[in-house]
């Protein structure tokens, strides 16, 4: 069954109403009509008396005559009774008749004092009378009403009407009453309609508004609400609709630069509420403690599986603050977090902020750092040791000439490879610090590594070791700095001449790949641990110890070529070739496209 409309409801509910009040109106006064006809008559008749008493008084100057009476009086008492169809009698305060609007004006001198009148007596006394009787005057069966009146002559006016007509007349008031009744419940069931119909497109047009913004679109409509209460209701309303949509844009915006402030930050960000459950991960905490989209709502007992940043939340959520702390998060063992907890919110009730910082890099930089100034510690006390026995030696004076010889030639190696030293870790803090300029132009990728070739060419025959050149097509020539290339080949080549073993082939590759050049360097050496692969490039690392190291090197070299190569816009990499051997490739933009390090 199809449910009625607000208009509907709202017309049935008027037209109801109305009729309701016209039936009990009409039955009433039908009943009334019926049984106390004389009793409804009487009290018209008192209205009227009332309304002649108000007549007379507003009029009481021009109808005062000298004398205490006149024909004015009479004639007066005539027009009101021709007003209200009803006998009109003006009567002084002595019982006088000064008026009579069924009498002639001669008459009404002769007609006897109607100071002992029944309704003149109770007016006297209570300010209205009424009487039933016959008239004296008239000879009729008469119903009086007299009332007092504030006039200078007249005291009391009555008005009178024949027993004969009260039945016709209230007749006449039914049948005008039934007649009302009718053309109101047709007025009524009109009004109904227009205003039912008016309210109800004032609702449908408000409820069109609120749809739209339920949508989303809070655009403030050009619609007059009217001046009722509904329009001062739905104006309100709207007003709070437009106030809250600003505050839901300001919200909006403040929520979009903390998300943009929280998805651009390193640290781990998690809020937790006064209940425990999470109310924001940043993706940053996301890939830290491994929280996936659907945690959010959850409790953080549930999400967060570590039990030392679920210790810390509790603690905080009890409103103690604990001490940052480090930890590995899960299924991570190799990287340090280290995580803090603090309580926001009212004293009483709080929720707690969670900061995560990966201080993975920092604590691998820190053991670089060690490891860095005990392995240079290392480098150095070995020659000076060496140098200081030989110079003890010396001193002594009982060397021969041959051992001294000997012994100098010792002390000039090792000082020479402190110097080497010295120069590869300036040389290094240079490119740390970019203080290392690039001087860029089209270089021969094979007049390069044939010059490397030349210059390790004395080194390369003691091993009996030779160098294969390879260059393919597009690959000839690349925009870089000479020297700086110069010196990653030849650290490379001069690595791979160490650890390759003897009568052994070096080669030397270069090849384009779209805008880049690759040249790799092979070794048939025994290859680098796995373990060892990620970390041959940082400096003075050293691998296996079953590989044979040049006790000239410095341990620095690979350290440089990473740092020159980046220093191109490149990168450099390193792995095992599966026939045996290390295999070392480089990428370098061919058209010289150096600027940020690129790493593989």
């Amino acid at each position: 069954m199809p449910r009625a409309s607000y208009q509907t409801k709202l017309f049935l509910s008027a037209f109801s109403a109305a009729v309701l009040a016209l039936a009990v109106a009409g039955v009433l006064l039908a009943g009334a009509a019926r049984r106390q006809t004389d009793a409804r008559i009487e009290a018209t008749l008192i209205a009227e008396a009332r309304l002649a008493a108000e007549l007379l008084s507003r009029d009481a100057v021009r109808l005062s005559p000298n004398g205490g009476g006149g024909p004015e009086l009479d004639a007066e008492a005539d027009r009101i009774g021709g007003l209200l169809g009803a006998r009109i009698t003006l009567i002084a305060a002595d019982g006088r008749v000064l008026g009579d609007s069924s009498e002639a004006a001669d008459a009404v001198r002769q007609m006897e004092n109607h100071a002992s009148r029944p309704e003149v007596v109770e007016a006297r006394e209570g300010g209205i009378g009424r009487s039933r009787r016959a008239s004296t005057t008239l000879g009729v069966d008469m119903l009086y009403v007299a009332t007092a009146v504030r006039h200078p002559a007249i005291a009391f006016v009555r008005v009178a009407l024949p027993l004969s007509d009260l039945r016709q007349q209230a007749w006449i008031v039914l049948t005008a009453t039934v007649a009302a009744l009718i053309f109101a419940l047709a007025g009524a069931a009109a009004s109904a309609l227009v205003l039912a119909g008016r309210m109800g497109q004032r609702v449908r047009a408000i409820a069109a508004v609120a749809e739209k913004y339920r949508q989303g679109d809070l655009t403030p409509p050009r619609l007059d609400y009217g001046d009722d209460e509904l329009g001062v209701v739905a104006r309100v309303l709207d007003e709070s609709v437009q106030e809250l949509g600003s505050r839901l844009a300001d919200l909006a915006r403040d929520r979009g630069r903390m998300a943009a402030i929280l998805a651009g930050m390193v640290e781990g960000v998690v809020v937790v509420d006064p209940q425990g459950r999470l109310q924001l991960v940043n993706e940053a905490a996301r890939g830290m403690l491994r929280i996936g989209d659907s945690a959010i709502g959850r409790h953080y007992i549930e999400t967060i599986r570590h039990p030392a940043i679920a210790d810390l939340v509790a603690a905080a959520l009890s409103g103690r603050v604990s001490d940052s702390m480090e930890l590995a998060p899960p299924r991570d063992a190799g990287r340090t977090l280290m995580a803090r907890a603090a309580p926001t919110g009212a004293a009483d009730v709080h929720g707690v902020v969670v900061v995560l910082h990966d201080i993975t890099e920092l604590r691998r930089a820190d053991q670089i750092r060690r490891d860095f100034v005990a392995n240079v510690s290392h480098e150095l006390r070995t020659p000076l040791t060496a140098i200081r026995g030989y110079v003890e030696a010396l001193s002594e004076g009982d060397a021969d000439p041959e051992e001294t010889r000997n012994f100098l030639a010792i002390i000039a190696r090792h000082t020479h490879r402190m110097e080497r030293l010295v120069r590869d870790l300036l040389r290094l803090a240079r490119l740390d610090a970019r203080q290392e300029t690039l001087e860029p132009a089209w270089c021969d990728v094979r007049g390069i590594a044939q010059a490397v070739a030349n210059d390790l060419g004395p080194t390369l025959a003691v091993r009996r070791q030779g160098i294969a050149i390879e260059v393919g097509p597009g690959a000839e020539s690349v925009r870089a700095d000479a020297a700086k290339l110069h010196d990653v080949l030849r650290n490379l080549i001069a690595n791979a001449s160490t650890y390759a073993p003897e009568e052994s082939t070096i080669s030397i590759t270069a090849r384009r790949t779209a805008d880049e050049v690759e040249i790799v360097v092979l070794d048939e050496g025994p290859g680098i641990p796995e373990e060892d692969l990620p970390r041959v490039f940082e400096r003075f690392y050293r691998v296996d110890k079953s590989r044979t190291r040049d006790p000239g090197g410095t341990g620095l070299g690979l350290a440089i070529v990473r740092h020159l190569v980046e220093l191109h816009g490149g990168s450099v990499a390193v792995a095992n070739r599966p026939e045996g051997g290390a295999r070392f490739v480089i990428v370098l933009p061919r058209d010289g496209a150096a600027g940020t390090p690129r790493r593989r």
